[in-house]
């Protein structure tokens, strides 16, 4: 399983909005600058997070992006799924009797076994997690 690039952009956009839009809003041209990514690439990545609710755009002079919730209310598989959809590593993990091999098939236990690992790492850290590891990072 690869996680694509508007799912690594939506990470960096909304951990950028975490760090910067305790001031207000945050313009995706600024966050296209500091994080070195397209603006028009961003404009794609922000439309399916704001049509879920995670931010929501502020219009006029000095209008922007801001978080919808505190970023510790925000998990990486949440918005992970928003731009990937299922983080399972196949798609017969995600329904049981996907094909006619279901009953007797044990890779798909494994399949399964993956995907569950994955959504304990992704759902157990935070968009504040992240926000931590960055200042950490910025002091060493």
């Amino acid at each position: 399983m690869k996680i694509s690039t508007r799912g690594r952009y939506a990470l960096r956009l909304m951990l950028d909005i975490a760090l910067t839009g305790g001031d207000g809003p945050v313009s995706l041209r600024d966050v296209a600058q500091r994080q070195d990514i397209s603006d028009k690439y961003l404009e794609q990545i922000i439309t399916p997070l704001g049509r879920a609710g995670l931010v929501r755009s502020v219009r006029g002079a000095g209008g922007g992006y801001l978080l919808t919730r505190m970023p510790e209310e925000y998990t990486v598989g949440e918005i992970l799924r928003v731009l990937e959809g299922s983080l399972v590593p196949v798609s017969c993990a995600e329904a049981k009797g996907c094909c006619g091999r279901a009953e007797q098939c044990v890779t798909q236990e494994i399949w399964e076994e993956i995907g569950a690992a994955v959504s304990s790492v992704v759902d157990h850290i935070t968009l504040a997690d992240l926000v931590d590891r960055y200042h950490k990072k910025q002091e060493s």
